[in-house]
């Protein structure tokens, strides 16, 4: 075996020290000069410079240079479609030996101006892609050898791996920024969600929210309309993430201007609990405003987005419910063992401004129990993709029925454990039990 010459030696270690450069406490921006100014003097040329490929402007700009001026930095635009550039992506070693009279060189009169000669240009690649390109310069004419080029290859292979590390490092302190106001907004939104069920004499109520990301489309509200009446809201605003909270807070927002506004008039037209009319007002009241919902709906989605929604009055002195379900899983009604799915209502709002909506009444018994909730509850998956079954769902409801409201919450969401085990689910849950008691 040939033994290397103490020329080769002092390059293989001068590469050796460019290897160290990128696992230093430096700066992208340091990392690539000192590569640069490494490059200039092991090689013994006057410049270096390094261009990074800007895939949106179809050009390469201009990162890195040493022993350039900042005229012949900013001397023009390189595009990537250049003769050079796309044989130095192609995977060539690029050797200009006089650019003065290259036809190849698009800057000859700046090149001239800067007084450099011969050009050596190798590109930086990651996982086989180019990601821009380096420079070498000379003043006077040179043939870049073989151990020009493989030096230069090496330097320009820090820079691909400083760059990209680099990027790696910033899109990851980026997505922590992200998923810290994700989690902030997570936050903010479950503090929409009551914290606890209202206490209404006559009534027994418990609900339970369980997100399935940080923020999501499920709501839930109690909104207290006198002292023994009470509105009962559950939503699912259709979408993911961001939007759909979005949407789910300006909705929500509308859902409870609009109840305080009908106690207000209610107030205002001197109403009386159990007079014969009082349940006539509370449809025509629920009615214009399903239709006002609707029509604001309307107006915020966006194609593929809308609302579903059931909205119900409950009087738990006159033991009567007033409700309209628009496109939303139909609340349950289970008494003496049997079940009663409450549809009356109409379309998913958002989708049809002028749709038309039907408002429902029924009287309640003592025992009853009202079952609220989002399309997650049944859509859960275990790990074999099986859906949990509707009908297992009320079974869990019916086996607790006579406990408390709490207790069926807590019993329905433990036999859907037992199904789906551990496997991770894709949508909000939201439940609501309104037990009617003495």
């Amino acid at each position: 075996m040939a033994r290397k010459t103490k020329r080769q030696i002092e390059r293989d270690e001068q590469i050796y020290q460019l290897t160290t450069l990128v696992a230093g406490d430096f700066s992208l921006q340091e990392v690539l000069d000192k590569l640069a100014e490494a490059a200039v003097k092991i090689v013994g040329v006057k410049a270096c410079s390094m261009r990074l490929l800007d895939e949106d402007a179809d050009d390469l700009k201009m990162r890195s240079t040493y022993g350039l001026s900042e005229e012949y930095r900013n001397k023009g635009v390189v595009s990537k479609n250049d003769t050079v550039i796309k044989a130095a992506f192609a995977g060539e070693a690029v050797v200009l030996d006089d650019m003065r009279v290259d036809g190849r060189v698009k800057y000859k009169q700046a090149t001239i101006k800067e007084d450099l000669v011969s050009q050596l240009t190798v590109a930086m690649q990651f996982r086989n892609k180019p990601i821009g390109v380096l420079r070498l310069y000379s003043p006077k004419p040179k043939h870049f050898d073989e151990d020009d080029i493989n030096l230069a290859r090496a330097v320009a292979s820090q820079c691909a791996v400083a760059i990209t590390n680099a990027k790696l490092y910033a899109e990851a302190i980026e997505g922590e920024r992200v998923a810290e106001q994700m989690r902030l907004a997570g936050l903010i939104q479950r503090r929409m969600i009551p914290e606890k069920a209202p206490v209404i004499p006559g009534l027994d109520i418990a609900a339970a929210y369980i997100p399935c990301f940080d923020v999501g489309g499920d709501f839930y509200d109690f909104m207290q309309i006198s002292e023994n009446r009470i509105a009962v809201t559950i939503a699912d605003v259709i979408g993911k993430g961001v939007p759909a909270a979005i949407m789910m807070s300006w909705f929500r927002g509308a859902i409870r201007a609009y109840t305080d506004s009908f106690r207000q008039t209610l107030q205002g037209d001197n109403y009386i609990e159990g007079e014969r009319n009082s349940g006539l007002i509370t449809a025509i009241r629920t009615r214009n405003a399903i239709e006002n919902f609707n029509k604001m709906a309307s107006t915020e989605c966006r194609d593929g987005e809308f609302v579903t929604l059931f909205y119900a009055t409950i009087d738990a002195k006159e033991k009567t419910m007033t409700y309209c379900n628009c496109g939303h899983e139909p609340t349950v009604l289970i008494r003496n063992g049997q079940i009663t799915d409450l549809t009356t209502g109409g379309l998913v709002l958002g989708v049809d401004a002028k749709a038309q909506y039907k408002v429902d009444s029924i009287e309640l018994k003592q025992g009853d129990c009202l079952l609220f909730y989002t399309d997650g509850l049944t859509d859960a998956t275990n790990f074999d993709a099986e859906l949990w079954p509707r009908q297992q769902m009320l079974e869990a409801a019916k086996k607790s029925v006579a406990g408390s409201a709490e207790h069926i919450v807590k019993n329905i969401l433990a036999y859907r454990r037992r199904f789906v085990g551990l496997a991770r689910q894709i949508d909000d849950t939201s439940i609501i039990v309104v037990k009617v008691v003495k």
